[in-house]
């Protein structure tokens, strides 16, 4: 992996004046504007922090800008870097934060949070603080994090004479009940595996089997591994011997709310927006993803982390001062709360009074919590083309879904077309 970078020049000179905890003067509230990638998601959480925040601070308003997704959401700041204005704060997903980090876009928050006192006793622990941290630098703290999940129709399930609770432990047990479900008539699709949105979901079969993105060094892509060949040749099975159908996400989550999905795999972010989607129509069940490698099998977290843009002292400090609280004990339990995504901040699941009895009257947010020991970091990709190489594996994986190639064809392909997107090496 790389070193931190260097905090800037000119970031350095600015950060004695944040650091003194200038006053927001309380005659005229002090707008900032926040980003955040995703409304469709993460709306009602966001709006449920900052209303808790004007209680607190109502000085301070948020002016808020959103985009359709994580990548949209870097391309707009790198953007804005450049141009100048822009926003104050930007909530960006996780592997998104090298590219910020690298550019001196991003701020340390390490100052800060010495600052403030005892990080660990306020719920920032290095395991959560390490989910924003790139190499030396706090680049961001994480606000929600997330891994993929089995959403279940139980009513299907029951046609098919199978239980939730006995869901297969292995692929190949999926893919036989996945038989039985279309045996069992219906006119319903048994099975979908969210793919199309980048790397990310195709990860939890490639770290599934033990494998990884890149070599140490990060100088060679590993798809065509033996665990990268094997996490495509499975992918390959569950698309044929399942017949599933291609599917755009949004397109997905409409299908599984009105009972034509049996088993769908998709991250645990969607999980409120599911349960809204289902409503009445089926007994709705989540579970944990079938394990692949017991011992060297892993799967990536996903989530989004907030990054301080703002130079202006004042707005760096109420910036700051929102990202605090929204990653803060009581802004985690409103996140959760109106999200899927498993707590950032370990207070809020250690003290009741913010998620004690959550998880016990909401199981269906139980199997995300149960795969925490086995997530892993949310690989960022090395240089500047970081976005346009999760893009080029999910268009190889789309000729896999559409019959347009054999796994170890588009093996062969996105390790050609990846590398030649990686930096050059002497």
């Amino acid at each position: 992996m790389t070193t931190g970078p260097c905090i800037p020049r000119r970031t350095a000179l600015l950060l004695p004046a944040a650091l003194a905890a200038p006053r927001i003067a309380g005659a005229q509230a002090l707008e900032i504007t926040v980003h955040y990638a995703m409304p469709q998601v993460f709306k009602d959480s966001k709006d449920a922090v900052a209303a808790a925040f004007a209680r607190r601070e109502p000085g301070i308003r948020i002016n808020w800008v959103t985009t359709p997704n994580y990548d949209d959401g870097l391309q707009l700041v790198l953007r804005q870097a450049v141009t100048g204005g822009g926003a104050d704060l930007s909530y960006q997903g996780l592997s998104r934060l090298r590219a910020l980090a690298e550019r001196g876009i991003a701020q340390d928050l390490a100052p800060f949070l010495e600052r403030d006192g005892d990080a660990a006793a306020q719920g920032y622990t290095q395991q959560l603080l390490g989910l924003g941290r790139i190499g030396a630098m706090q680049a961001g703290l994480a606000y929600a994090a997330s891994n993929n999940i089995v959403y279940l129709n139980a009513d299907l399930l029951d046609r098919a004479g199978a239980e939730p609770d006995a869901f297969p432990t292995s692929w190949d047990g999926v893919l036989e009940l996945s038989q039985r479900i279309a045996r069992a008539g219906g006119g319903a699709d048994p099975f979908f595996y969210d793919w199309a949105a980048g790397e990310w979901y195709f990860a939890s079969l490639l770290l599934g089997h033990g494998g990884r993105w890149m070599s140490a060094d990060e100088r060679r892509f590993l798809l065509d591994s033996p665990e990268g060949l094997a996490a495509l040749r499975l992918f390959d099975r569950l698309v044929r011997e399942t017949r599933m159908p291609n599917l755009a996400p949004a397109a997905a989550l409409q299908a599984f709310g009105a009972g034509r999905l049996g088993i769908r795999v998709t991250s645990t972010a969607f999980l409120r927006n599911v349960i809204q989607s289902v409503g009445r129509n089926f007994r709705l069940a989540t579970t944990a993803l079938p394990v692949i490698d017991p011992v060297r099998g892993r799967i990536p977290v996903g989530g989004s982390a907030g990054v301080l843009l703002a130079r202006d002292p004042a707005r760096q400090e109420a910036a700051w001062k929102f990202l605090r609280f929204s990653t803060s004990a009581e802004g985690t339990a409103l996140m959760v709360r109106n999200t899927g995504y498993v707590p950032c901040n370990q207070l809020a699941v250690d003290d009741p009074r913010w998620l004690g009895d959550f998880y016990r009257d909401n199981p269906l947010f139980v199997a995300a919590t149960r795969q925490l020991p086995i997530t892993v970091e949310w690989y960022a990709f090395p240089g500047p083309n970081g976005v346009r190489i999760s893009q080029t594996i999910a268009d190889n994986l789309a000729r896999i879904v559409e019959g347009r190639a054999t796994p170890d064809q588009v093996a062969h392909d996105t390790q050609r077309d990846v590398t030649r997107l990686l930096p050059r090496t002497a």
